[in-house]
């Protein structure tokens, strides 16, 4: 099949509206994208004409976007692109792009974000019926952050830990 992934990175125009659409919630919202442009015979950026996107987010990823993303968030979107063309009531032409989003997100260029991962609920028959499962690892109290162990834990000095080999660890630079 031959579909349009697209990346788009914009503001969002308005806060999200949440629906349901049988039993699936569908998170929609509009993404402003305006390019800069830089003009040397005036040696100024130039905004261009904005462009603007409607977005389509389906089941858990619909609830996220509801909970996290507000009117005039720096928002990075990915997913497959569709364009409407229809005609208004003036008798126009109009054509819209939609955005059935894989991926939404804030774009950290523009700020910084906490990410809270959201709990998933455990299958009932994973354990068996009666049982009581442990608690997995995202779950379990006091438990290390997934990735923590990468820089070698706290208080891990010079050589400990993966990525120890790392010339820009070694350097001071950031990697």
């Amino acid at each position: 099949m031959n579909e349009t992934v697209v990346t788009l990175q914009g503001w969002l125009g308005a806060d999200v509206t949440l629906r349901e659409a049988g039993e699936v919630p569908v998170a929609s919202f509009r993404v402003a994208c305006t390019p800069r442009r830089y003009q040397r015979r005036s040696d100024s950026w130039v905004d261009g004409d904005s462009q603007w996107y409607t977005v389509t987010a389906w089941r858990a990823l619909a609830d996220n976007c509801a909970r996290s993303l507000r009117r005039g968030d720096p928002v990075v979107v990915h997913g497959r692109l569709s364009a409407q063309t229809w005609t208004n009531s003036a008798g126009i032409e109009v054509t819209s792009f939609e955005v059935d989003a894989a991926f939404v997100g804030h774009d950290l260029n523009r700020g910084v974000a906490q990410f809270t991962r959201t709990a998933r609920p455990a299958p009932e028959d994973a354990a068996g019926p009666g049982t009581d499962a442990a608690p997995g690892p995202e779950t379990a109290p006091g438990a290390a952050e997934p990735g923590a162990e990468r820089d070698g834990g706290e208080g891990a000095g010079e050589g400990a830990g993966k990525g120890a080999g790392n010339p820009a660890r070694r350097s001071g630079r950031a990697a």
